[in-house]
């Protein structure tokens, strides 16, 4: 068959890289895709969101099956126009998808179907925000409804400090995501722990799970990013994991979007808190995490695609792809302005050299006359497998090593944690 994966981040490049090597892969292209894209497939020049110009090229081009990336695709309904087209998608519809586009809507959603979730408050003005604050306690969760790249979220660890940030969202600095509404929560305690569901449409079934790392420094230290590193699978949590998050997460959510008439097509992405009670949400996402899928592609095995293309189809073959059981630890190398701003680097080499089991993932960037041009922030997730945990993590941090004399000069420009990976503390069951 012949794929579009639409995106441009180092979550289409993992996407891309391994659906590949699908035996019933014919092809691989992406739109827009990026450097790392171009070295191995086709791109095309057309943004994620460009749902009309998607469907034309695809058609023309004969694609038998779409594969969204970011949740900006989502957002824009392009997986409407694509199955309006009879062109087979993997990726929710506009509807379904408000299950990471608003926060207030999943709340909502999960306050309805009996989901374990942090309590909250909604408000919709800094007024409002102000009256709740009035009576809060304690630490507080600031999240901006919409979506915001993943720096729409803030734990205030009390109310002087949430009420400095509502301030200044209602304010000079703007809601993260625009709009002009937001919720508080309660602060859980626990370890996070990221689980991956594919959906046909009719139900979800647990695939693969990563523990990732928001905030930009090591110690899980300064403001939270769109993900500094991750690895998978989840160390320290029950042996039962899969099966308690079917029971408790994922089955209400499969009764309530067939109770509100939403048909989910796709990988939900839940965004965990292993508490003391048990698994509590804290986040959807509609989509494949980043950095996540750079840490859960190389560890699967199999037919890809045909899974893919199953659940696109209102099926679920399982039976074509497995997990490994080696462990996989990716690094995110940054911009030093992240995620505050993200400054453009020239000239990068393309062929990074990196040693056996490891691969680099390129972010946002662009391939020209045999280098990389990257637009910053987020460049690189140098990603390696190990037979251990430990051993993932020495081979991960060694291709980084690798990645930094290759690059020469511009290695002074980037920063990344030393800690991904490093402390993989024992949660009790809930």
């Amino acid at each position: 068959m012949r794929v579009l994966v639409i995106g441009n981040g180092a979550r289409e490049d993992a996407l891309a890289w391994r659906l590949a090597q699908s035996p019933s892969c014919e092809a691989v292209v992406l739109a827009p895709g990026n450097a790392g894209t171009a070295l191995r497939h086709e791109n095309w020049p057309i943004a994620a969101t460009e749902g009309r110009a998607l469907v034309a090229r695809a058609r023309e081009e004969k694609i038998d099956l779409a594969v969204l990336g970011p949740e900006t695709a989502i957002a824009a309904g392009v997986a409407d126009r694509l199955r309006e087209a009879g062109i087979a998608t993997f990726g929710p519809n506009r509807s379904a998808g408000r299950l990471e586009s608003s926060k207030i809507f999943a709340k909502r959603f999960m306050e309805r179907h009996g989901i374990p979730t942090a309590k909250a408050r909604v408000v919709h003005s800094l007024a409002n925000a102000e009256r709740v604050l009035d009576d809060w306690e304690g630490a507080c969760v600031v999240k901006a409804d919409g979506l915001a790249a993943g720096k729409g979220v803030v734990v205030a660890p009390d109310v002087v400090t949430a009420r400095a940030v509502v301030r200044e969202w209602y304010g000079a600095g703007g809601m993260p995501g625009g709009g002009s509404d937001l919720i508080f929560e309660e602060r859980l305690e626990g370890r996070e722990v990221s689980v991956f569901a594919i959906g046909n449409g009719k139900r979800f079934v647990p695939f693969g799970t990563a523990c990732d790392y928001k905030r930009a420094g090591d110690g899980d230290t300064g403001p939270n990013t769109g993900g500094m590193g991750a690895y998978s699978p989840a160390a320290g949590f029950p042996a039962a994991l899969d099966e308690i998050v079917q029971e408790q997460i994922l089955e209400p959510v499969s009764r309530g979007l067939a109770a509100e008439n939403e048909r989910y097509v796709g990988v939900l992405y839940c965004g965990l808190m292993w508490t003391a009670a048990g698994p509590m949400v804290i986040e959807f996402n509609a989509r494949f995490g980043d950095p996540e899928t750079q840490v859960l592609m190389p560890r699967i095995r199999g037919d890809f695609a045909r899974t893919v293309a199953s659940a696109a189809r209102g099926e679920l073959d399982l039976d074509a792809l497995s997990l490994a059981d080696e462990a996989c630890v990716g690094v995110v190398l940054a911009t030093s302005d992240y995620p505050r701003k993200s400054v453009p680097l020239a000239g990068l080499p393309a062929n990074l050299g990196l040693p056996g089991g490891a691969t680099a993932f390129w972010g946002g960037s662009t391939l020209r006359d045999g280098v990389v041009d990257s637009k910053g922030g987020r460049v690189l997730t140098v990603t390696a497998l190990g037979s251990t945990l430990a051993e993932a993590r020495a081979n991960a941090y060694g291709a980084v090593a690798e990645v930094g004399r290759r690059i020469g000069a511009a290695a002074a420009s980037l920063t990344y944690r030393r800690d991904i990976a490093a402390e993989t503390p024992v949660v009790e069951p809930g």
